[in-house]
């Protein structure tokens, strides 16, 4: 029987111990009936977005609090991705800065 790799390090060195799973390398403990599936995020045309992954706006966006507009096709790098229902990217947009962004109004590039 094959294992899944540890969730904390990534590891392959994973071994069962009664009803949980260990990982020798950093000491995780969990049992595989308890894990969750992780908290996912697709753009505007349905791609899976990780962090690291650069992307275009894909629609005019007003920045709140601001006269300022993001204009299509502006280019952002994702930095993490929050799970909450307004804004689940947290990006570093060209010639703006960092921000959070909504992942309906952006394509994977």
């Amino acid at each position: 029987m094959s294992c899944p790799p540890c969730p904390n390090c990534q590891s392959e060195y994973v071994y069962q111990d009664q009803s949980n799973l260990v990982c020798p390398e950093c000491g995780h403990e969990w049992n595989p009936s308890d894990v969750e599936e992780a908290f996912s995020v697709h753009d505007a045309n349905g791609t899976l977005l990780a962090e690291g992954d650069k992307v275009t706006l894909a629609k005019d966006l007003k920045v709140k609090g601001s006269s300022l507009v993001l204009k299509i096709g502006t280019k952002a790098v994702v930095r993490r991705i929050v799970e909450g229902k307004d804004h689940q990217l947290d990006c570093k947009v060209d010639g703006t800065g960092e921000m959070m962004v909504t992942a309906k109004f952006v394509k994977k590039a």
